[in-house]
């Protein structure tokens, strides 16, 4: 067929799924719409699983070229378990471009779904609604690009993922909130400023109604609309501690304002109960209210359980009576019936850090609440039962900050933004009556992966990942699976991993910032108690088998005034240190160390933000040379190698470039290292095809892989859904990736 897409039948080149197939061709080549399109339209469960595929990174792949949208292509088609699709996908030729160096061999899944339809990217959206503009379901937001705080509201087509118009402008002051309501029978965005305003907005000419409404001493934080005898009415919640309520017909305040919270007015929301129209607010003085918005009257007493600040507040009728969610900087939600102003059953407990949004809907005939968290989720809740429905919605790298529901098509679509104060610039829609995955889940790291080291463990090839999860996870790499249970115990972030031998057996050896744990790499057990210093704080900087000795750097933080600290793990002793602080060594704060061995002897290499790199005799603990100095930024990674016998070190810097610097001459080789849009974080050396490299990973979320000895890029550079924290290189010369909050492992074909 010459669609490319069929349903019985075959021909040579397509992949088989199941009943269905689809060329891979049409995947890499083809018109982005049109691809989604047939996918889309594809009636079975084999052909929803490759439009899930295709999906997963639609919003970095939609516009890129052939050759970039083949490698996002084949990865995605990884992490859903597909490997066969994979591969061949990565076989696909690309018109004047040499065929794909980089096969991907397996990924873990933890950052997609199945619910998932698509990302905006680049914005930053610290509140969003939804809406229906001329037949079209639409989100609302302000969006703060390339790190500047927005005063204009932007529209997004809620089926394509498209930017309706020009962005709505008038605000002097960043937007903080965002409701939609209807007046004169059209929609309208209302819109709390930091500039002490709300402004109301024509969502179909983009005009703004009438003059701002001022009366706000302080921010605006919060806003929500109602009909109040049949007059539509706007209620703000600011940073004066106060609510008040507009006429948006007349633009005026309405009465006196509702004061009572003794702190910010962070959440407001309004629902009908006993048949009149009243706000529920909530504060950070951990506590919510009602008030008549008829007579502005404050109802009942306040609503208090929470521990800390109320900060999202959403309402919704269960079983025909009236009810309020609140979220809270407590990591609980809560429901609360209006009509008796009791709470209803027990917390929502399941995020991990705080709920700072709520939204409400009705999925299947039931009505549901839509949580998003700074564990970097958006969980779903049986308003009903106060049961969690499904697995969490994961993908956003930093927390969540923002949700909102709409009807697309018939489809209950929810809308997640990563908030303005994390590191995630993207906007999510799911639909909300899929379930999750098309693939087994592998119980992967649920905070960012920054750490991973490689191995070989009885015949077999192995990685070790560190988390900002507080884990520690193996990996086999051949079966691509993991092996044991996960490694805890740390009181943090696992920032620094090794693999390695100890007395002749595999070991894993962790770090972060309370420790130094060693593990029985073929079993996972733990070998012998925690390893600390007892002068104080046991921070990890480096580990690294060295002449045949795991060894391992340690720090007591910045500002201790103690020298680094260089342990056997043989001996669980410390055989010297170092002054690589500010008073001794460098003169700004040390960012980077790495292990290594120069004239036989072992070093530690460490780079810092002085913008210099120096070497340290492991043995002796003094400096070796002068220090290496040719860089623009502060020095981020470094990694250390031997090149035909001469010692090597790979830099990377702030500058957005690598470096490779022989450590017996010391002097650069070569020229800088360049490709990179953002921070070169992580790098590694390794051996790939009988060639020595030098491995880069990026804050621009790819990874370059580069001829030590020639300066130049081997294959084409590698993309990557999130950001990339580590990089290593398996004795066998696979790459191992850690992007976000997953790993992947990548072949040079």
């Amino acid at each position: 067929m010459s669609d490319g897409v069929r349903h019985g039948g075959s021909d040579a080149g397509p992949v088989e799924q199941g009943a269905w197939w689809v060329d891979p061709a049409l995947l890499v080549r083809e018109d982005f719409e049109r691809v989604r399109g047939l996918l889309d339209s594809a009636p079975d469960a084999q052909a929803r699983s490759v439009a899930a595929v295709y999906r997963a990174s639609a919003h970095l792949h939609r516009d890129a070229s052939p050759r970039v949208r083949r490698q996002l292509l084949a990865l995605d088609a990884a992490r859903y378990g597909h490997r066969e699709l994979a591969a061949r996908i990565t076989a696909v030729p690309v018109d004047g471009e040499e065929h794909a160096r980089w096969g991907v061999e397996w990924a873990t899944a933890g950052q997609i779904d199945s619910r998932f339809r698509y990302a905006l990217t680049g914005w930053k959206v610290p509140s969003v609604a939804t809406a229906v503009v001329d037949g079209r379901a639409v989100a609302v937001g302000p969006s703060w690009s390339g790190g500047n705080n927005s005063r204009a509201l932007r529209m997004w087509d809620l089926m394509t993922g498209e930017q309706i118009g020009e962005p709505l402008a008038g605000h002097d002051g960043s937007i903080r909130a965002v409701t939609t309501g209807a007046m004169h029978a059209g929609p309208v965005a209302v819109t709390g400023s930091e500039d002490g305003t709300a402004r109301v907005w024509d969502l179909t000419t983009g005009e703004q109604f009438g003059d701002p409404l001022t009366g706000h001493d302080g921010w605006v934080l919060s806003v929500a609309t109602a009909l109040v005898d049949g007059r539509l009415v706007a209620v703000t919640g600011g940073t004066d501690h106060t609510a008040r309520v507009w006429d948006l017909g007349t633009g005026r305040q309405i009465g006196d304002p509702l004061a009572g919270h003794s702190h910010w007015v962070a959440a407001v929301a309004t629902a009908v109960v006993n048949g009149r129209p009243v706000a529920v607010t909530g504060s950070w003085d951990a506590t919510a209210r009602m008030w008549d918005l008829t007579t502005g009257e404050q109802l009942d007493d306040p609503l208090t359980g929470h521990t800390d600040q109320v900060l999202a507040v959403a309402t919704a009728v269960v079983g025909g009576r009236p009810v309020a969610v609140t979220g809270s900087n407590d990591k609980t939600a809560m429901r609360w019936d209006l009509t008796t102003g009791k709470r209803v059953g027990d917390p929502l407990t399941g995020h991990s850090h705080k709920v700072g949004a709520v939204a409400t809907t009705v999925v299947n005939g039931r009505p549901v609440a839509l949580t998003g968290g700074g564990d970097a989720t958006a969980r779903m809740w049986d308003l009903t039962t106060g049961e969690q429905l499904d697995d969490p919605l994961t993908g956003h790298t930093d927390q969540v900050g923002a949700v909102a529901v709409a009807d697309v098509d018939g489809i209950a679509v929810a809308v997640t933004a990563g908030a303005v104060t994390g590191t995630d610039d993207t906007v999510r829609t799911w639909s909300l009556r899929e379930r999750r995955r098309n693939a087994e889940p592998t119980e992967e790291h649920s905070g960012t992966v920054v750490a991973v080291a490689t191995a070989r463990v009885d015949g077999r090839s192995v990685a070790v990942t560190g988390s900002a999860d507080g884990t520690a996870r193996i990996w086999d790499l051949d079966a691509g699976e993991r092996m044991g249970a996960a490694l805890t115990g740390h009181t943090g972030e696992v920032h620094k991993v090794a693999a390695g031998t100890v007395d002749g057996r595999p070991v894993a050896l962790t770090g972060g910032h309370d420790a130094l744990r060693l593990w029985d790499l073929a079993t996972g057990d733990p070998l012998g108690e925690p390893l600390t210093d007892p002068d104080g704080p046991t921070i990890a900087r480096a580990m690294a088998m060295v002449d045949g000795r795991l060894l391992a750097v340690t720090s007591g933080g910045h500002r201790s005034g103690r020298p680094m600290r260089v342990w056997d793990m043989a001996t669980r002793e410390p055989i010297s240190g170092f002054p690589a602080g500010r008073r001794r060594g460098h003169a700004d704060k040390v960012i980077a160390v790495t292990l290594g061995q120069l004239d036989g002897r072992p070093v530690a290499v460490t780079g810092a933000d002085d913008r210099t790199v120096r070497v340290w005799d492991v043995t002796t603990g003094k400096q070796v040379g002068e220090p290496l100095i040719d860089h623009d930024c502060s020095v981020r990674a470094v990694a250390t190698t031997a090149v035909e016998g001469r010692p090597i070190v790979v830099i990377g810097s702030d500058d957005k470039t690598a470096r490779t610097a022989d450590l017996t001459a010391g002097l650069q080789l070569g020229e800088p290292l360049r490709g990179h849009t953002d921070v070169v974080c992580t790098v590694a050396s390794g051996t790939v095809d009988g060639r020595p490299v030098a491995v880069t990973g990026s804050w621009d979320a790819t990874v370059r892989v580069w001829d030590i000895t020639t300066g130049e890029q081997i294959g084409e550079k590698l993309v990557f859904p999130a950001m990339v924290h580590a990089v290593a290189v398996t004795p066998e010369g696979r790459l191992a990736v850690g992007f976000g909050t997953e790993l992947a492992i990548l072949a040079f074909r």
